[in-house]
């Protein structure tokens, strides 16, 4: 195939991540954001005046927006990442989890579909839709098993069903439409140019401040961890390499308790910045969130059997470059901290 793709949400954590390694990869990447408070244009720096990179800023629940987006990026393929993503924001703010995450993929799919239908034969037959997801449509697990391909959806939060939905809504379109649809569900994600509002560059910063760490609950709920660039470099496979209609799980190999997670981030910053007090002195456990999922754990290995992925970090080695990025890069993170995010509790229904 050829490398013209269209990415949504390309200013966001995953999607910058995604768009770096698209253009290093000899990808011509047509970015559609609408630059909402989680998105950093500065993560997209090195982009700046590239000839294979075009940012639109557009919304994509704007039909002829989106539109004029596929007119623009000619894309043999898209890759659906723009969502609204934070799970405490969407207790207290269903709605545009619902009008962005379900409406917005309902609009692009009605765009791709559009688009695919105008390109000749060959083109046609080629052109992929990815649709980015997470492995919170699954609901919780209980202390064994894992997540994969056949797991039964069982959302428990706004964020997570308006997820659902639209997975459900990207099968359809390739089932009704013929529409080549690829769905992918990750673990939880982490690294560099995370948006300070989840728990990884929260603890970083908090830290680095020495402010209170807070933890919801005991802090014994279990993720998955994936590092962004893994997590990168298994979209691109995806893509690329997938077969079309099918679901892949992707996952890090690195469970861990909540606990687990911030107690490490003391000691890397603790090693680091050392201060006058041990970070983990500083951890509060707080009032947990409603429906907290208990456990999450995905089996990755569809996608490592059929396309070759796997992780290339360990959580340890992951975390600790992680840390040092936000410790070296202040200048990313400083003006969100004063502007659109300060660092307080959000999820907490009145």
């Amino acid at each position: 195939m050829s490398k013209r793709v269209l990415v949504t949400g390309g200013a966001g954590f995953i999607g910058s991540a995604l768009c770096l390694r698209l253009v290093d990869q000899g990808w011509t990447v047509t970015n559609l954001d609408a630059l909402t408070y989680a998105a950093a244009p500065a993560s997209l720096a090195a982009l700046d005046g590239h000839d294979r990179y075009t940012l639109v800023k557009a919304d994509i629940r704007d039909a002829e927006a989106v539109k004029a987006a596929f007119e623009t990026a000619r894309p043999d393929a898209v890759m659906h990442l723009a969502a609204e993503s934070h799970v405490d924001r969407s207790i207290t703010g269903a709605g545009i989890f619902v009008d962005t995450n379900v409406m917005g993929t309902f609009t692009l799919l009605d765009a791709a579909r559009a688009w695919r239908d105008s390109l000749p034969a060959d083109r046609a037959g080629a052109f992929r839709f990815l649709h980015v997801s997470t492995d919170e449509v699954f609901g919780s697990l209980g202390a064994e098993g894992l997540f994969s391909e056949t797991t039964a959806y069982d959302p428990s939060s706004p964020y997570s069903a308006s997820k659902a939905a639209s997975d459900h809504l990207a099968r359809a379109w390739g089932r009704t439409y013929g529409l080549n649809i690829l769905v992918s569900n990750c673990s939880n994600n982490y690294g560099p140019r995370q948006f300070p509002e989840k728990l990884i560059p929260l603890m970083i910063l908090n830290a680095l401040a020495g402010k209170d760490l807070p933890v919801y609950g005991d802090g014994s709920n279990v993720r998955d961890w994936l590092f962004v660039d893994d997590h990168a470099r298994a979209l691109i496979d995806i893509v690329e390499r997938g077969r079309a209609g099918e679901t892949y799980c992707i996952g890090g190999n690195a469970e861990r308790t909540n606990l687990d997670v911030v107690q490490a981030i003391c000691d890397i910053v603790d090693d680091r910045r050392p201060g006058g007090v041990a970070r983990r002195e500083l951890i509060r456990f707080v009032t947990d969130r409603p429906g907290h999922d208990a456990r999450y754990a995905i089996d990755s290995s569809r996608l490592q059997d059929e396309l070759g992925w796997s992780p290339s970090l360990d959580f340890e080695t992951g975390l600790a470059q992680t840390v040092d990025w936000y410790l070296d890069h202040e200048a990313w993170w400083r003006p969100i901290q004063e502007g659109v995010y300060r660092q307080e509790r959000l999820g907490l229904p009145a």
